[in-house]
């Protein structure tokens, strides 16, 4: 197992949720602000935020989900105690009526204001109080935790997050023009078919399955690396380029 790239990953989300303990932090990622801010006409720190989160996935997938995400640090730190695998299915299009919603009220509180003519990066950041914002960082752990043992690891993730249909939008195009991107790549023939994948797969995705017909590209893959991690025959690789797909 490689420790230390596992390690990297964590420090990195244990760093962004201290940061998210911050209100500038707090500025450029709240979808509320994002909406508050269109309703004058403003395009905002978050809204900028989110249009970059889709410029990365371009190249990148939903590798911020996996490596720097503060949500994602609260949802590796329920892992620990939650071994539940989340069921994925269905249930996942929530998250896009959730986007739809939330894009289609900033449309409108645009439209309402005449459309967007300012940009202002630090819009609202005299706006929140220190208690706003440890009343939003216990939300977030409210929401999070209780879906994770309701509904297995990262349930949030798979049903309620506005942003992951971002990237999961930009992780399609860049399937579909077929440029170098981050992705994983599988070898068959060194697959033992022990099930470490599986069991490590945050996301509850069937690697296995995926490695045995020799394509790993998923759109709720958030390239944490554990699969590729945990195998114990380096059947499951990281790899930057043109996808190649191949059927065992």
């Amino acid at each position: 197992m490689n420790t230390n790239r596992q390690r990297i990953r964590k420090s990195l989300l244990a760093l962004m949720f201290v940061l998210f303990q911050y209100r500038l932090f707090h500025l450029f990622f709240s979808p509320v602000l994002a909406v508050v801010a269109a309703s004058q006409g403003i395009v905002n720190g978050s809204l900028i935020i989110y249009a970059l989160l889709f410029l990365g996935a371009l190249f990148f997938g939903r590798a911020w989900c996996g490596w720097c995400c503060a949500g994602g640090a609260i949802n590796d730190a329920c892992s620990v105690f939650i071994h539940k695998r989340c069921r994925v299915g269905r249930a996942d299009k929530v998250k896009y009526v959730v986007f739809a919603v939330w894009a289609g009220v900033i449309g409108y509180m645009a439209y309402r204001a005449g459309g967007f003519h300012a940009i202002e990066p630090l819009f609202g950041i005299d706006r929140r109080s220190h208690l706003q914002d440890i009343l939003l960082l216990f939300g977030a752990v409210v929401i999070i935790v209780p879906l994770a043992l309701l509904w297995g690891r990262r349930a949030n993730c798979h049903y309620l997050c506005w942003g992951a249909p971002i990237m999961i939008i930009a992780t399609r195009i860049k399937e579909r023009v077929g440029w170098p991107c981050l992705h994983l790549t599988a070898d068959p023939a060194a697959c033992k078919d022990c099930g470490s994948c599986d069991r490590h797969c945050p996301m509850s995705l069937p690697v296995a399955a995926m490695v045995q017909k020799g394509n790993l590209q998923n759109a709720e893959c958030i390239l944490c690396g554990n699969c590729v991690d945990h195998c114990p025959t380096g059947a499951i690789r990281f790899a930057f380029g043109v996808p190649k797909r191949t059927r065992s």
